[in-house]
């Protein structure tokens, strides 16, 4: 069960709170009555505008995470970092070269956070596709969970680069974390069902071998939001945490998500009842969130 303390003394940093998560967390921390220093890579204070009626209750900061000091400003006198790694505005694409950049984010921040006395604990947002890709995964007895990980050379081979950078850049995090004592979790998400989703996003890349293997798994953005602040107001929280609240495993499902990914192409895709109903057994499990996420009041 969550502890019960006062969300009114708690200082938190949400980065970057420019993405669908990032503003989502900002919204419900103020409303749950965290003080909140929103961390910004490029313009979007206006967006935050009106959001708290408190003006000493949200603080806006513009912070790089290639520029050290910035992160340390934002960090500041809180207590935890909520971190997403959001791709620069001049490197947009999930390429071979991205596992570089998001290796160095996750370094600077997590050091960041080493140096400032202040943080308690991170919640570092990662990807569910840092767990589902490996050579054996067919051949596996048991479901994948938080104890697996995507294997690098194998996301290199198949140029899975999403899952390669995820996988590195929470590598480098946790090899980090524990080096210098820290206390971190980390959100292993599914894929996220933004309104803007669409089939340009990178985690998408492998989408038919995910389904076939039944892991292709998808999280709302309210329990998303839910399951980071769950992870961390709950003081028994630890390690991984692989997050979704949906799998796509039937031919229904997989359609419904391709009228959504490519709209445009909806009108000649097979009606509901041609689709049959193929079913592929599910072979990923989220038994630790939820549990940890029984008794949590959204």
């Amino acid at each position: 069960m969550a502890p019960s303390f006062d969300h009114t003394a708690q200082t938190v940093c949400v980065m970057d709170a420019s993405a669908h998560l990032g503003f989502a967390l900002v919204h419900t921390l103020l409303h749950r009555g965290y003080t909140v220093h929103a961390s910004f890579q490029t313009q979007g204070e206006d967006m935050l505008k009106g959001i708290s009626t408190d003006p000493n209750k949200l603080k806006i900061f513009r912070s790089d995470p290639f520029d050290y000091q910035s992160i340390m400003d934002s960090l500041k006198g809180c207590s935890a970092l909520f971190y997403s790694f959001q791709p620069p505005s001049d490197q947009p694409d999930y390429d071979e070269y991205m596992a570089d950049v998001e290796v160095r984010a996750a370094h600077n921040v997590l050091e960041a956070c080493a140096q400032t006395e202040t943080i308690e604990k991170v919640v570092f947002t990662s990807s569910a596709t840092a767990v589902v890709w490996r050579e054996d995964r067919k051949t596996m007895e048991l479901d994948l969970d938080e104890r697996h990980w995507s294997d690098v050379n194998f996301c290199r081979k198949f140029k899975l680069w999403h899952a390669m950078s995820k996988t590195m850049a929470e590598k480098t995090a946790w090899a980090l974390a524990m080096d210098r004592g820290m206390n971190m979790v980390s959100i292993n998400a599914g894929l996220l069902m933004s309104p803007d989703l669409s089939i340009s996003n990178p985690y998408l890349r492998g989408a038919a071998e995910m389904y076939e293997d039944g892991v292709f798994v998808t999280v709302d953005l309210p329990f998303l939001v839910d399951a980071h602040i769950c992870v961390y107001e709950d003081v028994s929280s630890y390690g991984r945490y692989l997050c979704f609240n949906h799998i796509i495993n039937t031919q229904d499902d997989a359609l419904r998500l391709a009228r959504i990914l490519t709209p445009d192409a909806a009108s000649s895709m097979p009606q509901r009842e041609e689709c049959g109903k193929s079913f592929i057994e599910q072979r990923i499990s989220n038994k630790k969130l939820n549990k940890l996420m029984v008794d949590f009041e959204a």
